[in-house]
């Protein structure tokens, strides 16, 4: 006959696996996010009036089925959830691994752990303070750092980036962001069953470290080149 004790230990495992795949499935979102935001980043390279058109084009999306804008507020709505429930799944499942270890390891418990895996949670941390700037920067309340117009996508970008201090942050936030997608994409791969072979595990990993220098390294070209005034 089951224990009361075993039927919560069961529940508790439930939940813990339902936490680890709500992770992986809004993670696998925001991938798919920065991957698109990266490529209209990207449209810089191509001009003014290449890179506000794209802008543009974004608010267009939908209509007149939906109003003005009303594509991206509904993909922005989205994002936000799913980077609640991300939020949120991450600190519990933390704090459940607090309390299943109360006493510290007495050997050293990084010898087998990557940089990437222990820079996990402080790497969450700052992309979430760097998402709220960035949004302050170039979305809600367009704030241009070097007080000039915000009304132009192309010219605060432009503005921001010609700041060597602004494109500093910029690039330690994709540097997080990389180590982030590195162990990320492992961990979901992992929770989702796709690692349990050592070939499987190999690709997995080969397959966080192409994310993460595709989109870190994707992310950082746009201010590098601003900064020493090739885009200007």
């Amino acid at each position: 006959m089951a224990t009361p004790t075993l039927v919560r230990g069961a529940r508790a495992s439930r939940s813990t696996i339902t936490l680890k795949i709500l992770m992986a499935g809004s993670g696998a979102l925001f991938i798919l996010y920065v991957l698109l935001h990266m490529y209209g980043n990207l449209k810089a390279f191509a001009g003014h009036d290449a890179f506000n058109e794209y802008a543009e084009h974004l608010r267009e999306l939908g209509e007149p089925l939906l109003p003005y804008s009303g594509f991206l507020w509904l993909f922005r709505a989205l994002l936000i959830i799913a980077l609640v429930v991300h939020v949120v799944s991450a600190v519990v499942l933390w704090k459940r691994a607090q309390a299943a270890r109360p006493v510290k390891y007495e050997v050293n418990k990084y010898k087998h752990s990557s940089l990437s895996s222990r820079t996990m949670r402080w790497g969450g941390v700052t992309i979430l303070l760097f998402l709220v700037w960035h949004l302050l920067n170039f979305t809600i309340g367009k704030v241009n750092p070097t007080g000039g117009a915000t009304t132009d996508p192309y010219n605060l970008m432009v503005d921001t980036f010609g700041l060597w201090w602004m494109t500093l942050i910029y690039l330690v936030a994709m540097l997080a962001l990389g180590m982030h997608l590195h162990h990320g994409t492992f961990s979901a791969a992992q929770t989702l069953g796709w690692t349990s072979t050592a070939a499987a595990r190999t690709r997995a990993r080969a397959l966080g470290w192409v994310l993460a220098v595709v989109v870190a390294g994707g992310f950082s070209l746009v201010p590098l080149f601003t900064l020493f005034g090739v885009i200007d």
